[in-house]
């Protein structure tokens, strides 16, 4: 269903079209948080289709590698937070093969990971009619299937099998898959990974990649989204504080972890992204600290530090043995009465994307299509968005709510439509405190 924004009552597709804007004197239920996503080229696993990872998902099944593994490194940075990871392979790559011994292999995948699988055919020790076949991944097995000839084996996870001669299957002890390549990656692939999140429920979506094409690609699809068609998300990039919207976070630096890897910018995307995405409405990230980080890797003085907030730039600093995010802020920097300083603040911006995001839900699920446009049936989505309010402001997400000044649902003008205005005042978290101190 279509949403966004408005400015005359001249949509064409049934909606909620909210304007939401600060106070002059600051330039249903909620819906779930933590879902993130990633488009990575990878060295195994299901190209061009997005799959949900969570923290508890045997990742060494669908990626062929434990999420330790440092090829996995923005995946396992990601998870440290988002409770879903969207995660698209961009990459097709070469599958690995070998044809000998009576059987001709191929990896399920391609990808260098194939170079790593190999096979062993024995003689089986209760009938030597039988051969046990049996696919390794790295020296360990992975699979074994007991057959009399190579017309019996069924695929596995990893391999596909066809029988290869005349001379049917023979003994070896292995047999490698070569060959395998993780390809190459376009820009186009970026573009297919967009169209197939669109359709999708999340947060947030990062870029792992320095690619000022690629940035200003993900930059117009949070925009896009945002602001034609109501869907609150954000993106989080690399270095791109020219974004100067709300919709985009920009990194600047990253972080070393307890065991010496440095995690750069570029990778800190995705947790700066998973963490983001499984914030609560509220909650901030100001000075909360990166997972397992020892140090920012990059250390800035505080004339620097000041500069790059300023600027709209979200940046980890070293404090008390860890690396924190200095302030929870995105690239948006040019206030005005209408849209103030507060829309820089995430924490902020997390209530207002909650309060469009659940309001249009709640709409789409109990009204639209089910309730008549008059005052009865006003009244009752009026009832329901109070309940909303009233909650996030018991959760100390908003404060001063007043339900019959600070939400008004009218007629629009048309029959069908409706207009919902709606003002909230977001409750920031403490950042600067000042002080007098006496002492006598």
């Amino acid at each position: 269903m279509a949403g966004g924004t408005w400015t005359t009552q001249n949509k064409v597709r049934p909606g909620v079209y909210v304007n939401i804007a600060s106070s002059k004197n600051v330039v249903g239920k909620m819906g779930d948080r933590g879902t993130t996503a990633l488009a990575l080229a990878l060295p195994w696993g299901q190209p061009g289709s997005i799959i949900s990872l969570t923290p508890q998902d045997d990742v060494y099944k669908l990626l062929g590698y434990e999420l330790t593994h440092s090829v996995l490194l923005p995946v396992r940075e990601a998870l440290k937070r988002a409770g879903t990871l969207l995660l698209y392979r961009l990459n097709n790559g070469v599958k690995a093969a070998v044809t000998n011994n009576g059987l001709q292999v191929t990896a399920q995948y391609g990808g260098v990971r194939g170079n790593d699988i190999s096979i062993v055919i024995e003689k089986n020790i209760e009938d030597n009619t039988k051969f046990d076949v049996k696919t390794l991944l790295e020296g360990v097995e992975a699979d074994k299937q007991t057959v009399a000839t190579a017309a019996g084996l069924l695929p596995n996870q990893y391999i596909q099998f066809l029988a290869n001669g005349s001379e049917g299957l023979q003994v070896t002890a292995g047999m490698p898959l070569t060959g395998g390549a993780n390809g190459t990656v376009t820009n186009l692939e970026h573009s297919q990974f967009l169209n197939a999140l669109e359709v999708q429920d999340f947060q947030t979506v990062g870029l792992v990649s320095q690619d000022n094409s690629l940035k200003a690609l993900y930059t117009s699809f949070v925009k896009r989204l945002r602001d034609t068609e109501g869907r609150k998300v954000q993106a989080v990039l690399a270095d791109y504080a020219t974004a100067d919207h709300e919709g985009v976070i920009s990194v600047k630096n990253g972080v070393v972890l307890s065991d010496g890897t440095i995690i750069d910018k570029n990778n800190a995307v995705a947790w700066v992204a998973g963490a983001t995405a499984a914030a609560a409405v509220n909650e901030s990230l100001t000075y909360q600290g990166y997972d397992d980080s020892i140090d920012a890797d990059v250390r800035f003085s505080h004339t620097e530090t000041t500069a790059a907030l300023l600027n709209g730039e979200l940046l980890f600093t070293y404090s008390a043995g860890k690396a924190v995010v200095e302030q929870d802020i995105n690239t948006f920097t040019n206030f005005s009465p209408e849209k103030g300083r507060a829309f820089a603040k995430n924490r902020v911006l997390r209530v207002l994307d909650g309060v469009a995001n659940d309001l249009k839900r709640i709409f789409e699920s109990y009204y639209v299509g089910k309730v008549a446009n008059n005052a009865d049936g006003r009244g009752m989505f009026w009832s329901q968005c109070v309940t909303y309010l009233n909650d996030l402001q018991n959760l100390g997400a908003i404060e001063d709510f007043n339900a019959q000044s600070d939400i008004v649902v009218v007629a629009g003008t048309d029959s069908d439509s409706i207009v919902l205005d709606v003002a909230v005042k977001p409750v920031d978290s403490v950042e600067k405190v000042y002080m007098k101190v006496k002492v006598v």
